[in-house]
């Protein structure tokens, strides 16, 4: 529950609204460039943020696009095209994971063709950073994580492949 005045923790993006199609300059059919993110409503004990991007819709499995994580707290927002590296200057201290593409950064949507898939950012409030080295995996940040999450924001999109 949220004080008075204050609003709740959200997640939001310039390129899409939740729930709309992401556009294909975030997906492998485009430039595959993260989109760009922006945050509020950040809890006072927030030390850091985790950021993780997943597809529940894929076959077999939950298919891991983005683990992106030691994000500083006081931080708000994420630009357009993140660079694909293990370690960030801007914003400097951020660490990327390995998505189940087997890369580091992020891997945009590239689903099979048929129907859309739903691909969801979750953005995580951290009460302490978690001290992990860079290209953790999805399992080992949630590990790190427990105890830790003092608020969750999701955004989700969806994308569909016509080819």
């Amino acid at each position: 529950m949220s004080a008075a005045g204050t609003s709740p923790f959200s997640l939001r993006s310039s390129a899409f609204v939740h729930g709309a199609p992401i556009p294909s300059r975030h997906t492998c059919d485009g430039a595959d460039r993260s989109p760009p993110l922006a945050w509020s409503g950040v809890p006072p004990a927030t030390k850091s943020f985790v950021l993780i991007c997943d597809d529940p819709d894929a076959p077999g499995k939950t298919w891991v696009h983005w683990v992106l994580y030691e994000l500083p707290g006081n931080l708000t927002q994420l630009a357009e095209g993140v660079p694909k590296t293990e370690t960030l200057d801007d914003p400097a201290g951020a660490l990327q994971g390995v998505n189940d593409s087997r890369r580091v950064g992020y891997g945009g949507p590239c689903p099979p063709p048929g129907g859309p898939h739903r691909y969801f950012f979750k953005l995580y409030a951290l009460d302490a950073a978690l001290g992990l080295g860079a290209r953790a995996t999805k399992a080992q940040v949630e590990q790190a994580m427990r105890g830790h999450v003092v608020a969750e924001a999701p955004l989700m999109g969806t994308y569909e492949r016509r080819r």
